[in-house]
């Protein structure tokens, strides 16, 4: 096989974010080049010295999966620091608008006996959502040489992201429709908070898609 073949089938066969892909991808067509001139330079005709370096370089079976590990725990680093940052952010700049803007306090007195409650563990679940994908980025990197499975942190991370997200939302909606007559939101910092937050949210929603896709992948499970 020579080195373009190979190289395409390893491209094919793997998933992940583009840019670490990309360079896995050109590093190994690097070390194979590299590999192939030292042969050709040895006497052996350029398509013989691809096809020995490409032997030498390893079955696509055997070299593939750990290609597939640093792709998917490059998934899940992505991820975790997107958690890490965006959701406390998220609390945050809700927290600030709310306090620019409190409204009327009688009216607040006679909000729902339920609405601190609600808005307390919104808090906490977000909390605890940062925290994890601080951990997991962290699991991820640093802390990957005692990690025996890092595939099953970055599908706990997706998993993760697609059950909270439901929740945050419905426990913003209620806190919403709780807070009505209370707040006194002007439109243009409210419009800006819900434009970041969606944004947020839709990269959250991106990158735990991926998370699944690569943990779930054949290689990856290797």
């Amino acid at each position: 096989m020579r080195i373009d073949d190979y190289v395409a089938e390893l491209d094919r066969a793997l998933a992940g974010p583009h840019g670490p892909k990309h360079d896995l991808v050109v590093e190994a067509r690097d070390s194979l080049t590299d590999t192939a001139e030292a042969l050709e330079a040895e006497g052996l005709d350029r398509a013989e010295a691809e096809r020995v370096a490409v032997a030498e370089f390893g079955e696509l079976a055997e070299v593939a999966p750990d290609y597939q590990a640093e792709l998917t725990a490059a998934a899940g680093r992505r991820l975790g620091f997107l958690l890490f940052i965006s959701v406390p952010l998220t609390a945050l700049m809700w927290s600030v608008i709310w306090r620019i803007y409190p409204g009327n306090e009688a009216v607040w007195r006679h909000a729902p006996v339920w609405y601190r409650p609600v808005s307390r563990l919104l808090d906490v679940l977000q909390l605890c959502v940062g925290l994890y994908g601080g951990l997991a980025l962290f699991a991820l990197s640093r802390g990957a040489r005692w990690i025996h499975r890092p595939r099953l942190v970055t599908r706990s991370l997706g998993v993760l992201v697609w059950a909270m997200l439901p929740v945050t939302w419905a426990l913003s909606v209620a806190l919403t429709l709780g807070a009505k007559g209370a707040s006194q939101l002007d439109v243009l910092p409210s419009l800006l908070a819900n434009v970041v937050t969606s944004a947020f949210w839709g990269l959250q929603i991106y990158g735990a898609t991926r998370c699944l896709r690569v943990s779930r992948s054949r290689l990856a499970r290797r």
